[in-house]
């Protein structure tokens, strides 16, 4: 076998690029309002929808273009958008994210009613696990449901939600009993409310979910009574190695600008990029760059054939990329100097994108203390 054939993406997912790249140029011109934005941005909305590219995240039969969800294709399109605007991407992947378990498990009534309207971008979807006093520690949640009267009640807090606000429906973890279960709720149903009391430093269209008396049908509880945490870890399983490739989509367009600034750019009588550390930090980007690329993609592919089995690999690739993003972003910032530092640029806005990755869908720490354990069991069993 040939190296190409055994490093070089299949021509099918290069073809996924090419529409992801018209995609991003179509929209470089509203990228900068987008980003800025609180609410979904109607003009990426609209780009998106007619891109046709959240077929990619949704499954065949449901208006899908895949059997099921391509988490290599997921990715490697994550990584042309994230370079363009955070925002695009969030607005893609979560149409994915929001869904996935619903995909997996729904009843047949309510996945006929959501997931083409997703699948068109014609319905926004949302995940809501995190409340304001629990984040990484899901199992401390303190939303609940319960059946009553043939119908599920829900009450509870959910906080830092993405699309909160924006979604039609949202796919909401609670306690059910002793166990954990997922409840799609519409948007529109009584006691259900909205606020954005928080705003990050790349905006985004977060907010609060407030559940008051939720009633819903006992067909949108997604799979059975107690499921509710192996489809969140499903979920993970699938998208998380796609933040990897929304890291090195930015770590790259960080470097282009640093490139085509510090070689448009003298000092001292040369051009930067061939003053003093300048040229070692670029290097030194590219190579990093090239090497959390490589891991993306094996993770990505591993992931798409069996996404739990490769849900260490997927994490590896996550942090791996993430903290290869934040590192080859500030060294951009620091070749370009006052201008990586100008609100409203290209680098600017980049720096902040980066940092938040390093954080959501599993902090760096945290997948570190799992990968930790795993190791540890991995090699105290391979040496008995």
């Amino acid at each position: 076998m040939s190296v190409d054939a055994l490093f070089k993406l299949p021509d099918h997912y290069c073809a996924l690029q090419a529409e992801a790249r018209n995609l991003a140029d179509s929209v470089r011109g509203i990228a900068a309002e987008a980003d800025e934005a609180g609410r979904v941005h109607p003009g990426m909305r609209s780009a998106l929808a007619a891109s046709g590219l959240v077929t990619v995240v949704v499954p065949a039969r449901f208006g899908g273009r895949f059997e099921r969800v391509d988490s290599l294709a997921a990715t490697v399109v994550r990584e042309v958008l994230a370079g363009v605007s955070g925002h695009l991407d969030s607005m893609f992947a979560m149409q994915g994210i929001g869904t996935f378990a619903l995909s997996a498990a729904g009843a047949e009534d309510v996945q006929a009613r959501w997931l083409p309207a997703v699948a068109k971008t014609e319905a926004i979807a949302a995940l809501a696990l995190t409340e304001p006093d629990v984040g990484s520690d899901l199992r401390a949640i303190s939303t609940t449901v319960h059946e009553r009267g043939g119908r599920l009640v829900l009450h509870g807090h959910k906080s830092f939600i993405t699309n909160a606000g924006d979604a039609d429906l949202y796919t909401v973890l609670a306690r059910e009993g002793d166990g954990y279960s997922l409840v799609l709720v519409p948007a529109g149903t009584p006691g259900l409310s909205t606020a954005s009391p928080h705003q990050i430093i790349a905006p985004h269209v977060l907010g609060d979910v407030v559940l008051d008396g939720v009633e819903v049908g006992t067909d949108h509880r997604v799979g059975a009574a107690g499921e509710g945490f192996r489809l969140v870890l499903a979920t993970l399983a699938a998208f998380r190695v796609s933040v990897a490739g929304a890291a090195v989509g930015v770590a790259e367009a960080a470097l282009r600008e640093a490139v085509a600034h510090c070689t448009g750019r003298e000092q001292f009588g040369v051009p930067l990029a061939r003053l003093g550390s300048v040229p070692e930090h670029l290097a030194m980007a590219w190579t990093e760059l090239e090497m959390a690329r490589s891991l993306t993609y094996r993770a990505a592919a591993a992931t798409a054939g069996d996404p739990l089995a490769s849900l260490w690999l997927s994490s590896m690739a996550k942090v791996g990329a993430t903290e290869m993003a934040g590192r080859v972003v500030d060294r951009a910032v620091q070749a370009a100097g006052r201008f990586g530092l100008t609100r409203g640029s290209n680098l600017e806005r980049l720096y902040r994108e980066a940092r938040p990755m390093r954080i959501y869908e599993g902090s760096t720490e945290v997948i570190l203390d799992s990968l930790a354990r795993q190791l540890i069991k991995k090699v105290t069993a391979d040496d008995h």
